[in-house]
Formats: structure tokens, sequence, C-alpha cells
């Protein structure tokens, strides 16, 4: 379990790196000085239990979702073992760890930090519902963008990015 934690831990590290990195490769757009969080407007298509979602202007592929009926915006990264979550979005459905739940040590493109390792009852992104997903919760500095990764990715029927967009299907 630790082996598998610490593998968890890396992931989400190199993840984190590589999405720094890219936004520090991709030219921002001219008309606009500093990149855009994308809008539900991003969701181009909900299908029965199928998205489509566009990137934003930096490339990345974000969503709305819910959580505990709580909007919760996520950058999706198939590159993270695990859901991420900073501690302002948790608090806002009720998850506050303790200092002492703070016990998963997490590699990050910021260094390694303390983690709180968690369950969410369901984790709900357009018409697709995803129920007992394993998260983490990392402290606001360390993560500023709550991360969709593997732990919800995995228990879709199929992931896929097609035609320069991201296919979420259950």
């Amino acid at each position: 379990m630790r082996n598998l934690m610490i593998f968890a831990a890396i992931l989400i590290g190199l993840g984190t790196f590589m999405a720094q990195m890219a936004d520090k490769m991709s030219p921002a757009p001219a008309s606009s000085p500093s990149p855009k969080k994308a809008s539900t407007e991003t969701v181009g298509r909900a299908s029965g239990r199928s998205l489509d979602i566009s990137p934003d202007a930096r490339g990345h592929f974000q969503a709305d979702g819910r959580i505990e009926g709580q909007r919760v915006n996520f950058v999706i990264d198939t590159g993270a073992s695990l859901v991420a979550l900073n501690e302002k979005s948790a608090a806002r459905f009720g998850l506050r760890p303790s200092r002492g739940d703070y016990n998963a040590m997490v590699t990050t493109a910021n260094g390694t930090i303390k983690a709180a390792r968690t369950r969410l009852a369901m984790i709900e992104l357009g018409g697709i519902v995803v129920r007992d997903v394993e998260a983490l919760v990392l402290p606001d500095e360390a993560l500023s963008e709550n991360l969709l990764g593997l732990s919800f990715l995995s228990k879709l029927k199929r992931y896929e990015y097609a035609r320069g967009r991201l296919v979420l299907e259950q």
C-alpha cells in the first residue's frame, strides 16, 4: 500500500509538473493577457452518459463538476493517479481534514508535501456520475487547480483524445 501511495504521489507530481511546463511552452492568445478558466461552455455535448470537452486557451481540458452538490472546477489530468482537491474547494462541501489527516507524502512540481487521503461518495461531471472515488486533499499553496485523475477516469467505460477534444463515456 505504501508503494502504491508513493507511486500515486509521483504521478500526481509529474502531472502537475507537465501542466506547468505546458503553460510555459504555449503562448497566450494575443487578445488575452492571461489565460481564462474554461466555463461550462467547454462541455460541448453530453448525450446519455458521454461528454465531449474542448480544450481551453492553454490547451487544458477543464470542466465544472459537482461534489456533494457543490460546484467544483477540475482540470482533467490523465497523468494524475487520484482526484486531487485543494483545501478551499474541499471545504466548500464540508471536507476539512485535521492536521493529523495529512499523512500521505505527495511529490509535486513544488516539492514533497503532505496530503490527506479521502473517499468521495460521488462526483458528477455533466451527465456522468462516478461513485466512491479515492481522492487527496492538498494545501492550497501546493495545488492551485483541482485535478480529476485516474481514480475517476478509470471507472469510466472509456476516455480518449479525439479530433482535438476529450471524450468521456460511461
